[in-house]
C-alpha cells in the first residue's frame, strides 16, 4: 500500500525537518519565503544579463550573510566582544599616520611575520622578483585563505568578518615596508637596516620595477586600501551581529 501522506520538508538551510504551515525554522531561524529568493523565469522576454546578475546577488547574499544560522546567546555574546575589540583597535590603526609605522610595532606584526617569511620560501621556485614579492604575498593570502575556509567549508560569515579585518590589517602591515624603500632605516629581521644589507624587498621589487620614485605613494594607495576594507570588515561584523539578534529576539 502507498502512503498519501506527504512527506515533512526541510529547512533548506539546516536541514531541519518543517513544521507544516510555519513560517520559519525553528532551529536556525531563517524566514523561509525570505531565504536566498531565485528569480522567476516569466513569458516576458529579459535579458540574460539581468538574469545573470539576479543569480549572482542572491549567491552572493548566500556565501556572505544568509549561511550564517547561529542562534544561541552565548556565541552572540562572543562575538560581540571580538567585533568590539577589533573596532576599538581597528580605529587606532586608521587614525594612526602610516609615517608612525605604527602597524610595523604592533603584536600582529609578530604573527604576520612567519607567514611573511614562508611567503618568500614558497614563492622562490618562480624567480628573483617573485622571491622578493612573496614575503608580502604571504602575509596578505593567509588570511585570505582563512576568509574562504570560513565562508565555504565552517559557512561562518561572521569569522569571514574578522579574517577580512586581518587582511586589512596586513595590508596596513605592509605599507610602511614600502614607504621606506628609498630610505632603507627600517630595521629588518636580522637587526640590521636595508642600508646595511643589499636592500630590502620593496627597495629591490620598485627598482626592478623603476617605479623607486613612486614608494611613498604606493605605500599610502596600499594603507588607504587597507582602511577601506577594515571599513568594511566592520559593516560586514556588525551586520551579521545585528542578524544574530534578531533571530534570538
Amino acid at each position: 500500500m502507498i502512503s498519501t501522506e506527504r512527506a515533512t520538508p526541510h529547512c533548506p538551510n539546516c536541514q531541519a525537518e518543517r513544521q507544516d504551515g510555519g513560517e520559519e525554522c525553528l532551529r536556525c531561524g531563517i524566514i523561509f519565503a525570505k531565504y536566498r529568493p531565485l528569480p522567476v523565469r516569466t513569458g516576458v522576454v529579459s535579458t540574460a544579463g539581468s538574469f545573470a546578475k539576479s543569480e549572482w546577488v542572491g549567491t552572493a547574499r548566500y556565501w556572505l550573510i544568509a549561511s550564517d544560522a547561529a542562534t544561541d546567546s552565548l556565541t552572540l555574546i562572543g562575538r560581540a566582544m571580538v567585533f568590539l575589540l577589533l573596532v576599538w583597535w581597528g580605529r587606532t590603526f586608521i587614525l594612526t599616520p602610516l609615517e608612525t609605522n605604527y602597524t610595523g610595532e604592533s603584536v600582529l606584526h609578530l604573527i604576520n611575520l612567519p607567514f611573511h617569511e614562508a611567503g618568500h620560501l614558497i614563492f622562490m621556485p618562480f624567480g628573483r622578483f617573485m622571491m622578493f614579492l612573496g614575503g608580502s604575498a604571504g602575509q596578505v593570502l593567509m588570511p585570505l585563505i582563512c576568509l574562504g575556509t570560513l565562508l565555504i567549508k565552517t559557512r561562518d560569515p561572521f569569522g569571514a568578518s574578522v579574517c577580512l579585518w586581518w587582511t586589512a590589517e596586513s595590508i596596513m602591515d605592509v605599507a610602511p615596508y614600502i614607504n621606506d624603500a628609498r630610505d632603507m632605516d627600517l630595521m629588518l629581521l636580522g637587526g640590521v637596516t636595508g642600508k646595511e644589507t643589499d636592500g630590502h624587498d620593496w627597495n629591490n621589487i620598485l627598482s626592478m620595477l623603476g617605479w623607486l620614485e613612486y614608494d611613498h605613494r604606493l605605500a599610502h594607495l596600499a594603507y588607504n586600501v587597507g582602511i577601506l576594507l577594515m571599513l568594511v570588515s566592520f559593516a560586514w561584523g556588525g551586520w551579521l551581529l545585528l542578524r544574530h539578534y534578531r533571530r534570538l529576539a
